[in-house]
């Protein structure tokens, strides 16, 4: 869908007026060479020909975004060789009876969301070379998925980042409303089980929700990349996602409510902490929630549903975290938790803690940054 753009952000924001602090004057240049940097580092240490899971199929997500802000074919190729090694599948069984949608790394684990993240590569590469064998088995299982009476295929924050997407990008190839039905039907549960309506935020799943779990001063306890998938998913959504589609509102609502809450829970430092409420619970940089955030903001900002003058100062601060504290000078992306699922008191998350998704992420942050330079 189109984007808009306020031309007077750039002027009034990151464009090195008088007002913004010099730590984040920057240029689109300056950001395209970072993006460049971080991007070459990845894929030249990292061989395109890995599995279709979760935590490779993220960094995709962000390797396309950088691609279609540079046009770097290199960059579009190594995706393609990706998606290719893994016959554009993610787990691989064809034994309808077998599938599974609880969480588990096996073939016969399809209908598990973290399986079919990898269809947003898909779908985005079919949209750049029409060819119906990249999307043959995205609708074959999200098909099969949406023909069942089940709805509570996304049980855990992450799944709202894997595979919301998934649905309004194949919506736009296929024009098949079911998928947006099924969109809201299964955000909805999400929603049943794991937001919690006074803090606006998402617990990682229904195992965490308070009081049965509290962070280590008894506080509630949200996870930052937990919901930093969820507050970037809800952008990539809205991208997608039809004006006069009936539930649009909802996911507006969610995306600017969350946009509130992260706002007074970011540190002074421009980072967020890995326990959003209480920095004590595992305190220092993190950096795979703190990208997906400023992705989310800049988005917001960038597409008329965050108002600039407000969120304006927190992409300052996030921005300034990720380009010279996070970003190594050799191009790695540091302080990255490790995989996990919850903030972990005593894990150590230093400059060499990097991942696949954590690059993702940063990827997403940086290609949205330049979007909002360039207009």
């Amino acid at each position: 869908m189109k984007r808009l753009y306020a031309a007077a952000f750039v002027v009034a924001g990151l464009a090195g007026c008088a007002s913004a602090p010099p730590a984040v004057d920057t240029s689109e240049q300056e950001v395209v060479a970072i993006i460049g940097k971080v991007n070459n580092y990845w894929q030249q240490r990292e061989p395109a020909q890995k599995w279709a899971f979760w935590d490779i199929a993220a960094y995709h997500t962000g390797n396309m975004e950088a691609y279609q802000i540079t046009h770097n074919k290199a960059w579009l190729k190594y995706s393609q060789d990706w998606a290719a090694h893994n016959q554009w599948q993610g787990a691989k069984s064809n034994d309808k009876s077998q599938w599974k949608y609880q969480y588990g790394e096996t073939d016969e684990h399809v209908l598990f969301g973290d399986w079919q993240i990898c269809f947003q590569t898909y779908a985005d590469l079919y949209r750049l070379d029409p060819d119906p064998h990249k999307i043959a088995r995205a609708r074959e299982v999200m098909e099969y998925e949406m023909s069942t009476p089940n709805k509570d295929y996304w049980w855990w924050s992450d799944g709202l980042y894997m595979v919301m997407p998934v649905m309004t990008k194949m919506y736009t190839i296929t024009r098949n409303k079911q998928y947006l039905e099924k969109l809201y039907e299964y955000f909805d549960y999400a929603n049943s089980i794991m937001w919690d309506n006074d803090a606006k935020l998402y617990y990682r799943d229904a195992r965490y929700v308070y009081p049965k779990h509290q962070s280590v001063n008894g506080k509630k306890d949200f996870w930052a990349r937990g919901d930093g998938w969820v507050f970037a998913g809800l952008a990539k959504v809205l991208q997608d996602l039809p004006y006069d589609d009936p539930h649009r509102t909802d996911f507006v609502v969610k995306f600017t409510e969350m946009a509130k809450s992260l706002k007074a829970a970011q540190s002074e430092d421009g980072y967020w902490t890995r326990s959003l409420l209480d920095p004590a619970h595992a305190p220092g940089p993190e950096t795979s929630g703190t990208a997906f955030f400023v992705y989310g903001y800049l988005w917001g900002i960038n597409n008329g549903l965050l108002e600039r003058d407000e969120y304006l100062p927190v992409v300052r601060k996030g921005w300034r975290y990720l380009s010279q504290t996070a970003l190594q000078p050799d191009g790695k992306v540091g302080y990255v938790q490790p995989i996990g699922e919850r903030a972990i008191p005593g894990q150590v998350v230093d400059q060499n803690s990097t991942t696949a998704f954590g690059v993702g992420a940063y990827l997403l942050a940086s290609s949205e940054l330049v979007r909002l330079l360039r207009h």
